[in-house]
């Protein structure tokens, strides 16, 4: 589902959510790797527990983020209706140096095999076989 229509309340919603660096890095890991568990964002991040938590509440009231449960993992993606503008937001901050070095080391550590993600998918194969 795309956004039909944009109004003023939910513009000031996205853009309070957004007025948060910390939120911004959050939200631009989530857009780029379509979805990602606390526990992966807190260990990308150098983030707290409770830190990164309270910013994933704000984002998710804030009407930005969905959610999924996968055995003990909660994994948040961007909602379907919001992803447009969310993707104009990081089109204009694309250079920026942090939001490349957070990137560049969920890759590193899904490359490593230590993402919440990596494990889920060894779970399901060894339930499988």
């Amino acid at each position: 589902m795309r956004l039909k229509s944009f109004n003023l309340t939910l513009g000031s919603q996205i853009f309070k959510a957004c007025a948060d660096e910390s939120r911004l890095r959050i939200l631009h890991l989530i857009f780029m790797n379509g979805e990602m568990c606390i526990t992966d964002l807190e260990k990308i991040l150098d983030f707290t527990q409770a830190k990164t938590s309270r910013h994933l509440i704000y984002l998710k009231n804030s009407g930005i983020l969905s959610y999924k449960r996968y055995n003990h993992w909660v994994f948040y993606q961007i909602k379907d209706e919001v992803g447009d503008i969310i993707k104009q937001i990081f089109q204009f901050l694309r250079k920026d140096v942090q939001l490349q070095k957070d990137q560049q080391i969920y890759q590193t550590l899904s490359s490593n095999r230590e993402l919440a993600a990596n494990k889920l998918q060894i779970i399901e194969w060894q339930k499988n076989n």
